[in-house]
């Protein structure tokens, strides 16, 4: 793993944290962050990153406190506070 990737992953760590602590803000700098190392050393962030941050508003969503999660015909439907939608498949 290089030095991006292993960055990439502790601000997720960080972000995750932040949110825990209540402190959205912090929270959305860390995203924001994440997502500017992984463009500039053309990697693509992990899959657990992506689903747990707004593509809109760059927020580290937590489900019941900032997102809310339904499942949807095969879907998981996740809806921020900013009101952007995401929707993942998934097998029965």
């Amino acid at each position: 793993m290089d030095i991006a990737a292993e960055r990439i992953e502790r601000l997720h760590d960080l972000a995750r944290a932040a949110a825990a602590d209540g402190e959205d803000d912090r929270a959305r700098n860390y995203v924001r962050l994440a997502r500017r190392v992984a463009e500039r050393n053309r990697l693509s962030l992990p899959r657990r990153f992506r689903r747990f941050t707004c593509d809109r508003c760059d927020a580290y969503l937590r489900p019941g406190t900032n997102a809310r999660v339904r499942l949807q015909d095969g879907h998981v439907v996740i809806t921020c506070d900013c009101g952007a939608h995401a929707r993942y498949p998934y097998e029965e």
